[in-house]
């Protein structure tokens, strides 16, 4: 907030933005921060400040304040400058709508408690990018109090303190899963089966080979595509060399998709889906060492990424976020079936 005051004071005739995910998490965080630096200095002024936009003037600029939660905000205006607050929890998808309004400076901070993250990989890498380490021992305005319990964190929680001592990335308590990267898939393993979860304009079709050895599920992406009508599975399968007796479990909520893919030939059949049983496939898979060939991109970042959820304090809740799991849902679909229920489709009912 610093930086954003004394930019304010440097320039004028300026829209400055300041944002974050949620308006309840700006209101106390970035939004009082930016006021409490204009009593301390005896410049706020309450005709300057108005709190039904959530707009404050300084210095002839304009200082708005908005969240992702506002979406009108987020596609309105461009703005000169954009400050991003905790920007770790935005989607990239919102990053991307703010930067197209933003002609000027932008800035971002973030707690690096995600181990993997899009502003790892797309923001970082950009050759005019300039990325600075600051910690808790660089802000001023800290109370001691707050200093000392940062400071216990050095002998009481090692993830912790090297993200909010030290300023390093660390391992997200929320990331559900932690998978090996392989080579390819070992002779031992032996084949389980395919999972398959449908899409077409923004989600992808997936097709998933499963295989198991003892305590450890291999994974191999075959499919991972939008746009594709069911002849293009069809017609990719069969490039695939699937053969025709494998079995595939696939999202049960397409009945006729799957109907129509079981009259091309294939040993299709629709996953079963009670009651609950998200938690339970994720139980399920949380038995086993996960490992996933090195050039199954999609699957990987998916694993990577898929997190459970965390209410406005930050507790994690017994619910994932419902994102990144194209591929995991069709591995769940071919180990609960195959797995949960052994017998599924040996017997025919005569």
């Amino acid at each position: 907030m610093w930086l954003i005051f004394s930019y304010a004071l440097r320039h004028t005739k300026k829209t400055i933005t300041i944002c974050r995910k949620t308006y309840p998490a700006l209101r106390v965080s970035a939004m009082r921060d930016f006021i409490e630096i204009l009593r301390n200095y005896n410049l706020y002024d309450e005709k300057a400040h108005n709190k039904s936009s959530s707009e404050y003037r300084l210095n002839g600029n304009v200082i708005e304040f908005i969240s992702l939660d506002s979406p009108q905000k987020v596609r309105g205006r461009k703005r000169d400058v954009l400050f991003v607050n905790e920007a770790n929890e935005l989607h990239w998808e919102d990053w991307q709508q703010l930067v197209f309004r933003t002609t000027g400076r932008i800035i971002l901070d973030y707690n690096p408690s995600d181990e993997f993250h899009w502003i790892y990989e797309k923001v970082k890498t950009r050759t005019d990018a300039d990325f600075h380490i600051t910690t808790y021992k660089d802000n001023g305005f800290l109370e001691p109090s707050i200093v000392k319990e940062i400071e216990l964190l050095r002998s009481t929680d090692e993830n912790y303190w090297r993200v909010y001592g030290l300023g390093q990335i660390g391992s997200s308590l929320a990331i559900i899963f932690k998978p090996i990267l392989i080579d390819s898939i070992p002779q031992n393993a032996s084949f389980v089966s395919y999972g398959m979860d449908f899409g077409y304009t923004n989600d992808p079709t997936t097709l998933i080979a499963i295989f198991k050895s003892d305590t450890n599920l291999y994974i191999k992406e075959h499919i991972y595509r939008t746009g594709m009508t069911n002849r293009d599975i069809h017609n990719e399968l069969t490039r695939l060399k699937v053969g025709k007796r494998d079995e595939i479990f696939a999202d049960s909520a397409e009945p006729k998709t799957i109907d129509e893919l079981y009259r091309f030939g294939w040993n299709i059949k629709p996953s079963t889906k009670g009651r609950d049983s998200i938690n339970i496939g994720i139980d399920m898979l949380k038995r086993f060492t996960i490992n996933i060939t090195k050039d199954s991109l999609n699957t990987i970042k998916e694993f990577r990424n898929y997190k459970w959820a965390e209410d406005k304090n930050g507790i994690i809740l017994n619910k994932p976020v419902d994102a990144f799991n194209h591929s995991i849902d069709s591995i769940r679909y071919g180990i609960y079936n195959k797995l949960a229920r052994p017998n599924y489709g040996k017997y025919a009912i005569r």
